[in-house]
């Protein structure tokens, strides 16, 4: 009975190979799990077995050809046997008779081979777990592994079987759990984001010395006086609206063909929720002092841990901080929240040597990152502008006395 061999599955996202090199030719007489050819993909090296016991009667496809899956390679006539039956030859009569090793060596399949002569192993001593005894690949590797005497190769042919976890996985492979509907919305306005508006993104380094020394003399008296933490969010607040103010396009929005500039500052203020990070806004931010905005942020945090923030209160702002810092990072690209035309990154605080009056000292530096829709603002005026929230920054005096 003829039986056609084909090409094999050969993986995810391989749909089509080369022939590399037939190792029969018609009229051999095969047995199952001879090797017939070799097949190259562009990850792997396939080696494609015979059947059946048989003979092999035609090859459809010549060494360099290009197959796809379930294309026919050859014929065998199962159960045939060879007409003339390949004879061996006859040593030379100076040359010692060929040892069986050498014989078991030519009988093995060409992967296993190779992978035996290249480790110099003697293939007469593997006890073979195929098909009528015949020696593998895993064979070879085993009998490597288990200390067989093989001289030393600078470059050991790397094994084809995986190594098998010593340990058991417990539990599931995977567990599936519904996007909630907070987070479904997270990412759709992701999504829009990234497709609406044409996102850039620059970057600056603050030093925060000068911060954190008002804040370290006065957060005391602070809280005592109103009730609530001096945080660092409050003087960011009021640097980014000095900045927004100097510029106004980064408080802009792009509506139809319209540029809306807006006098009115209304700062979104990421927070981290049980159900997600969302942005509540700081409502007329300018017109609010140091401890309003500490009180507002703190009330609208209470609010997303409960669970009760609004629809509104988190909707209409006209430019967002984020905070990556609290949670270890240290750079970032922060994505618009839309139709707003710019985002604040803010990042954790790590001691690092700068210079300083051609001085080496240690400083506590942050890095900020500003994401900005480069339809409505130039590089000019965003890196302008981070320039400023940096100024502002490190001279806190300054930005509060309005000087």
């Amino acid at each position: 009975m003829a039986l056609e061999v084909k090409v094999p599955p050969m993986g995810e996202s391989i749909s089509e190979a080369t022939v590399a090199s037939w190792h029969k030719k018609p009229g051999d007489a095969v047995k199952s799990g001879d090797i017939l050819v070799e097949l190259e993909t562009d990850k792997v090296t396939m080696e494609v077995p015979c059947p059946v016991d048989g003979v092999l009667k035609e090859i459809k496809r010549q060494s360099g050809d290009t197959v796809k899956l379930e294309d026919v390679l050859a014929i065998v006539e199962a159960g045939a046997v060879a007409s003339t039956p390949a004879q061996p030859a006859a040593p030379a009569a100076s040359a010692p008779a060929a040892s069986s090793s050498s014989a078991k060596n030519e009988t093995l399949p060409p992967g296993a081979r190779r992978l035996a002569e290249e480790a110099g192993v003697d293939a007469s001593q593997i006890q073979g777990s195929g098909k009528r005894g015949q020696v593998t690949k895993p064979d070879v590797v085993d009998h490597i592994a288990k200390g067989a005497s093989a001289p030393a190769k600078p470059a050991p042919a790397a094994s084809a079987t995986p190594i098998a976890p010593s340990r058991e996985r417990k539990g599931a492979r995977e567990e599936v759990v519904p996007m909630s509907r907070l987070r479904q919305r997270i990412a759709e306005r992701l999504v829009e984001a990234q497709q609406s508006a044409a996102i850039l993104t620059t970057f600056n380094e603050v030093d925060m010395s000068a911060m954190m020394d008002i804040r370290n003399r006065y957060k005391d008296v602070f809280e005592k006086k109103h009730g609530v933490k001096l945080g660092f969010m409050s003087f960011f607040v009021k640097a980014v609206i000095e900045g927004l103010k100097a510029y106004p396009a980064v408080n802009a929005e792009i509506r139809g063909t319209d540029t809306i500039y807006k006098n009115y500052y209304d700062i979104g203020v990421a927070v981290g929720g049980p159900k997600g990070l969302v942005v509540p806004i700081v409502r007329d931010s300018d017109l609010l002092s140091m401890a309003e905005i500490e009180m507002e942020i703190a009330r609208l945090a209470q609010r997303v841990k409960e669970g009760s923030i609004t629809l509104d209160e988190m909707s209409g702002g006209t430019f967002t901080i984020s905070n990556g810092g609290i949670y270890g990072s240290m750079m970032s690209t922060p994505i618009l929240n839309p139709p707003q035309s710019g985002i604040l990154g803010m990042h954790n605080i790590t001691k690092r040597a700068v210079v300083v009056n051609d001085q080496i000292v240690i400083r506590p530096m942050m890095y900020l990152a500003l994401s900005y829709d480069h339809r409505i603002i130039d590089g000019k005026e965003a890196v302008s502008f981070l320039v400023k929230v940096k100024e502002c920054v490190e001279n806190p005096e300054r930005m509060l006395l309005e000087v």
